[in-house]
């Protein structure tokens, strides 16, 4: 990611660019995906401009009424694929323009080494193989559309193979609202900018807009629909990625000057047993506790937070029945609090659940991971 305080945090959900100078395809197994998942991701941002508007030059997203801050689904999906580009899996929406010959031409380098028309007539299932190639799309879905007739043979042979060939992601996130209401930095929100001269001497100012919260908590919520799957041939291997795969992004793609100061606090992957059964809307189990969390113009980092989880695990203490394993892990710098009693941190999450009935799987990211990459050739 560029180091830039102008980035405006807008991507093409519809065609982007993938590096395939070494074969690192993953080799795709036939696990299926059986069970539904549904997720609660908890992120927070301290002194940064977590997902800038472009309509509003570039200042962070924020509910008019409530002040809240807002991350999109968008910008979450962003990080996760940088993430997979960056852990060598073959990635087809990267930061590109959305012109039909170019997606064209990104569909061909995540196939790998076709170079002209005959070889992709030759292709038996170009669709399997740009599946098996494109991780990102098994994830979360494409629109293949090209143009029909770009004045090259060989992109043309794409769009016919392609036609009719779009992608409904089986795993979405929704939008995620800050659980307090937010404040920007006054005193960083315009710096100025030293310029320096052929002379090496140092001339003029110029004022750059600077604009960041002073702290935000988020709840993202998404799901994984199980039936939707075999639309993209996503596996059980994929779906466990998830695992260590949303808090490595946090940790490693937020690095940019205007995005350092996020961080993942709460993970939870609650895997269903029931068949298209899921509790729905976890993420509005969780709630900052009034008596123990300074107010929300008084936030500034973590440890100003307690999350009150009493709804959340009553939720799925009542749901046990249909309720295969709740995948957990958490920060201990962020406090938790249960029925009105803290003693437990992020971290404790999953021994919570487990005195509450609920079976749980803590998840080791950085022991867990590496099973998880893609193999090389």
């Amino acid at each position: 990611m560029t180091d830039s305080n102008t980035t405006f945090d807008r991507y093409d959900e519809t065609g982007d660019d993938t590096d395939t100078d070494t074969d690192t395809t993953p080799t795709m197994t036939s696990n299926t995906v059986d069970n539904r998942s549904e997720i609660v991701f908890i992120t927070d941002a301290q002194d940064c401009n977590p997902n800038g508007n472009p309509l509003d030059e570039n200042r962070p997203r924020k509910d008019p009424i409530t002040n809240r801050a807002v991350v999109t689904d968008v910008r979450l999906k962003r990080y996760l694929r940088d993430q997979l580009d960056a852990d060598g899996h073959g990635v087809f929406i990267k930061k590109s323009g959305d012109e039909s010959e170019v997606r064209a031409r990104l569909a061909l380098d995540v196939l790998g080494d076709v170079t002209d028309a005959e070889e992709v007539d030759e292709i038996e299932d170009i669709r399997d193989d740009f599946l098996e190639a494109a991780t990102d799309v098994r994830y979360f879905g494409a629109t293949l559309s090209f143009n029909a007739d770009t004045n090259d043979e060989l992109l043309d042979a794409v769009a016919d193979a392609f036609e009719g060939g779009n992608y409904t992601g089986p795993v979405q996130f929704s939008p995620a609202r800050s659980l307090n209401a937010v404040e920007e930095n006054e005193e960083s929100n315009t710096l100025t900018s030293v310029i320096a001269t052929q002379d090496d001497k140092s001339t003029g100012g110029f004022d750059l807009d600077d604009n960041r919260l002073k702290y935000a908590i988020f709840p993202f919520h998404g799901l994984v629909d199980e039936n939707g799957a075999s639309d993209t041939n996503l596996t059980a291997t994929d779906v466990e990625r998830l695992d260590t795969l949303c808090w490595r992004a946090m940790k490693n793609q937020t690095i940019s000057r205007s995005k350092v100061g996020q961080e993942p606090r709460l993970y939870v992957r609650v895997e269903y047993a029931t068949d298209g059964y899921h509790v729905g809307d976890l993420h509005n189990g969780f709630d900052l506790d009034p008596e123990r969390s300074k107010s929300d113009a008084e936030l500034r980092n973590v440890t100003d937070a307690t999350l009150d989880v009493t709804a959340f695990v009553d939720r799925l203490a009542d749901a046990t029945d249909h309720v295969e394993t709740v995948h957990v892990v958490g920060n201990e710098y962020l406090d938790v609090s249960y029925d009105g009693e803290q003693d437990w941190t992020a971290a404790d999450l999953a021994d919570l659940l487990d005195d509450h009935g609920v079976p749980t799987s803590e998840i080791d990211v950085y022991d867990e991971f590496e099973a998880t990459l893609p193999t090389t050739e």
